[in-house]
């Protein structure tokens, strides 16, 4: 009995050494992502992102990738200074206050065209789930593209009702070497 045992446990601490060898991680970085927006109004569009991104996609045998990936609000940019500084003050993004946006998968599932990326978005203290199409590749560097739209008002963001269109789309490309 006591044989049984000691093979047991051998036999799942083999099971979880090889399932942990199987998982890769490919980190997210400034370098390598890319997270860009477009917000409309009636006159036009305007154009910006985030420069500072951090992150991991993991990759494992037999598990659902898993996406996590934290905005650095502070890094928020535009195609015009002084919509950069606006947007990052208390009438959209509130950067003193919620510095950080964060994004982490609930699933990542085969599609007719690629993949179905949902999660858990978190802007301004608020979550709400998303829902995306996506194109990934993987191997030794993985590839990670895809847009969403996403209404700013489920935010809390409300400055310009009238003037500003609710839906901002959202753009990523991640580019990850292991």
């Amino acid at each position: 009995m006591r044989s049984l045992l000691i093979f047991s446990i051998a036999a799942l601490w083999c099971l979880g050494a090889s399932s942990q060898a199987a998982e890769v991680r490919y980190r997210l970085t400034d370098a390598n992502t890319k997270i860009e927006f477009t917000g409309t109004k009636p006159g036009g569009k305007h154009d910006g992102g985030f420069k500072r991104v951090s992150g991991v996609i993991v990759m494992a045998d037999g598990v659902e990738p898993q996406v996590d990936v934290e905005i650095d609000c502070g890094s928020l940019y535009s195609d015009n200074f002084l919509l950069t500084w606006h947007l990052k003050g208390a009438d959209f993004f509130n950067v003193k206050k919620h510095p950080k946006a964060r994004f982490t998968s609930t699933s990542v599932r085969p599609s007719e065209t690629g993949y179905v990326v949902t999660g858990n978005l978190t802007f301004l203290g608020v979550t709400m789930p998303v829902s995306f199409p996506a194109t990934m590749t993987g191997g030794e560097a993985i590839r990670l593209r895809g847009k969403c739209v996403i209404n700013r008002h489920d935010f809390g963001m409300t400055y310009g009702k009238g003037k500003i269109h609710d839906n901002v789309e959202v753009r990523f490309d991640v580019n990850a070497a292991r």
